[in-house]
């Protein structure tokens, strides 16, 4: 499963990973009649836009990690990216040997460091021209959350190419970001919202890896976390929701059904709670579908056929009763793709 970009605006996911609604990231400091210049990487690291930079891999297109230089033609990449190959796969020539660029690296850590406070140079507010005084004053704004998600981009696309070790080690760094944010500025819903998500983030790396010990301890901490906020916020209580499904299909796949029933369960409630609090809202009556039919599949996995029964077919009943507009297509196909699911369950029992 890919992960999703907590800091970017879309429509709001499903548990398959689609993409999800987010506010407005980073915390400017205000100073009276005063702007500032917008944040932009000279190396072309922005979080909205893509470019291979003079720090990337090549074949994964995010930023080195374990930086290894190619023996003898002195290419790098990083290590688990270039340990697929035989021939370099910029050059071609074989590769003899490969050894750890630490130099290259230590640039590379220092510039993801550099994203953490950026210079900015203030200019006039009132016609927007920059200031050009000698002795200008000069803030530093904090855009510790846009280097969030310059992070969490570098993240994705090292997943995507399975740079695990990669995509783990640039969620670390925003998650430790988020717990600064949050410890100077209180649980902000979004900012919670966010390390919720990226926890969970984590634990996808995790799961990829094959650590489904460490994924569980990821997933639940992001439960234990998000647990402890106002339910009434609805990216609160998704990303709240989809953890508790994550550790769930985890507990299931290592055949402990209770274990598993009782995360589905946990989740299924809030999403309950959800409807009531945005009872208009299409892609929440999906969500609570989506939780009452793997509630149905582990009943009917522990021998309990009444309940499973019940589950499909009030899961079936919700799906039938939505009414979704034109422009609402994804909605509609996954609509459509859960309540196939669901009546190929019901058929089943039935027969």
């Amino acid at each position: 499963m890919t992960p999703v970009c907590p800091f970017v605006k879309a429509s709001r996911p499903d548990d398959a990973g689609s993409p999800r609604k987010s506010g407005d990231t980073g915390k400017i400091l205000e100073v009276k009649k005063e702007a500032t210049v917008a944040a932009k990487c000279p190396f072309g690291y922005d979080a909205q836009t893509f470019k291979l930079g003079p720090l990337s891999c090549m074949i994964c297109q995010a930023l080195l990690f374990e930086t290894t230089k190619c023996v003898p033609c002195s290419h790098v990449y990083c290590r688990a990216c270039v340990s697929r190959f035989k021939q370099c796969p910029l050059c071609g020539a074989d590769i003899e040997g490969t050894e750890a660029d630490t130099h290259l690296q230590s640039v590379v850590d220092r510039f993801i460091e550099g994203h953490a406070r950026i210079k900015r140079s203030h200019i006039d507010a009132e016609n927007g021209e920059e200031a050009v005084e000698e002795n200008k004053k000069v803030i530093y704004e904090d855009v510790s959350m846009e280097r969030g998600a310059f992070l969490v981009q570098q993240a994705m696309r090292a997943f995507r190419a399975q740079n695990l070790g990669s995509a783990k080690s640039r969620l670390s760094l925003c998650a430790e970001d988020i717990r600064g944010q949050i410890e100077r500025m209180g649980n902000v819903s979004e900012l919670c919202s966010q390390l919720g998500a990226v926890l969970g983030m984590l634990g996808d790396c995790c799961r990829s890896m094959g650590d489904a010990g460490s994924a569980i301890t990821y997933f639940d901490e992001s439960v234990e976390f998000l647990s402890k906020l106002p339910m009434d916020d609805s990216e609160i209580t998704h990303t709240l929701s989809v953890s508790l499904n994550k550790v769930g299909d985890l507990k299931y796949y290592e055949e402990d059904l209770e274990a598993a029933r009782s995360y589905y369960f946990r989740s299924l409630n809030v999403r309950r709670e959800a409807m009531e609090h945005h009872p208009n809202v299409p892609s929440q009556c999906i969500d609570v579908a989506t939780s009452l039919a793997k509630v149905a599949d582990v009943d009917r996995n522990l021998g309990n056929e009444d309940a499973a029964i019940d589950g499909f077919r009030e899961a079936i009943k919700l799906l039938k009763a939505l009414k979704l507009k034109p422009e609402e297509a994804a909605l509609e196909d996954r609509r459509l793709s859960v309540l196939e699911f669901l009546n190929n369950q019901l058929a089943e029992g039935t027969t």
